[in-house]
């Protein structure tokens, strides 16, 4: 089955643009566009498999749209924006976005981040099903962070954290380390939000009374303490 990548953006030049240079260059992909973030919303029922999303949207920002889509689906997000400045990248990622292309971009270079992401979805996942650590339990195959037997609501890139460090316990991985193998070694964010996302999944734990596995190694980076 092909995969489907959605377009949001309100320009029509650059919906024209990129109609015509998957037609070109990405014909293995199904294409679908939308204008408005309620268009885009109207169209993830398709479930499109990556979704490159301007921030500046004539109804909702790039930021809300991004929070609504996250409700609903765990596909990457590209964002493709004017905007350049360190706040707005570590909040975008930090919202569920998994890259940042700024605007005007090179079309092979954008066509190179979406072959790429669509590579790293469709791998298998090749570790154990299932990890316990004391009263937290991973289910790999699900995607699931249990506690106590009740699953535990973190957002993409949270789990992902989890995840990796839960499967290397007691290795040390720096920031960089860590949006690298996150986001890829092409991502051109910020290794700030991986320190964002750490404080939220601690603040998460620390509603169900439970201490996060991942310690802080200071001047170094993070580890999971299994």
């Amino acid at each position: 089955m092909q995969p489907k990548v959605l377009i949001v953006d309100d320009d029509p030049a650059i919906l024209k643009m990129l109609t015509r240079y998957f037609r070109l260059k990405l014909s293995n992909i199904t294409l679908l566009t939308a204008d408005s973030g309620t268009s885009a919303l109207n169209q993830l029922p398709q479930n499109p498999n990556l979704i490159l999303l301007d921030i500046n949207l004539p109804d909702i920002d790039g930021f809300t749209l991004t929070n609504k889509i996250r409700k609903i689906s765990t596909s990457p997000i590209i964002f493709l924006t004017a905007r350049v400045t360190d706040q707005d990248k570590v909040r975008g990622l930090s919202l569920g976005g998994d890259d940042y292309v700024t605007k005007p971009f090179s079309l092979a270079e954008l066509g190179a981040r979406i072959k790429a992401h669509l590579r790293r979805e469709s791998l298998p996942e090749k570790h154990a099903q299932v990890a316990i650590f004391n009263n937290i339990m991973i289910n790999y195959s699900a995607q699931q962070v249990l506690i106590d037997e009740q699953v535990v609501d973190f957002e993409k890139k949270q789990y992902q954290l989890i995840a990796f460090l839960s499967l290397n316990p007691g290795q040390v991985f720096s920031r960089e380390k860590l949006y690298e193998k996150l986001w890829g070694y092409d991502a051109t964010g910020d290794a700030r939000v991986i320190t964002e996302h750490i404080r939220r999944i601690r603040n998460i734990f620390s509603q169900f009374k439970v201490a996060t596995p991942i310690e802080t190694v200071w001047g170094v980076g993070y580890k999971w303490q299994g």
